[in-house]
């Protein structure tokens, strides 16, 4: 269970991101940016949404979908097998999509969000752990 709890937590840092980025966007405001002064170049950026929806609103639904996963998981709802696929399957797509989106900053946008940034740190933190636990499944 140690593994789900770690996701958990994991899942519950990127809510905080991503809410504190939705909330500033409601209040017309800039977020604080703790490195560097770019932070609204990326936010801005005509990449920072698909459909007319905000990446960070598709991230908040993300983090809070791997919560609540890992929730059912610890209260014993439904398969774990089964939801851990699911997991394995989010996570994994998160982490190529984060990846792409952190090339999108550095090669096209030419510049950094602390947010995105710790977004994307926070989901590869989550494949490592998904990597790990497979790893150790299967030896």
């Amino acid at each position: 269970m140690t593994f789900y709890a770690l996701l958990f937590a994991l899942a519950s840092i990127g809510v905080s991101i991503t809410a504190y980025l939705i909330n500033t966007r409601a209040k017309q405001e800039q977020p604080v940016c703790v490195i560097g002064k770019d932070c609204h170049v990326v936010l801005e950026s005509k990449y920072n949404s698909v459909l007319g929806i905000h990446n960070e609103v598709f991230g908040l639904i993300y983090f809070t979908i791997i919560a609540l996963l890992c929730s059912f998981i610890v209260i014993g709802i439904g398969n774990l097998q089964w939801w851990t696929m699911i997991i394995t399957i989010f996570v994994s797509s998160a982490a190529v999509l984060s990846l792409g989106l952190i090339i999108l900053q550095w090669k096209i946008i030419k510049s950094w969000c602390f947010w995105c940034v710790m977004s994307a740190l926070v989901i590869f933190c989550m494949e490592i752990a998904v990597l790990t636990h497979a790893f150790i499944l299967h030896v």
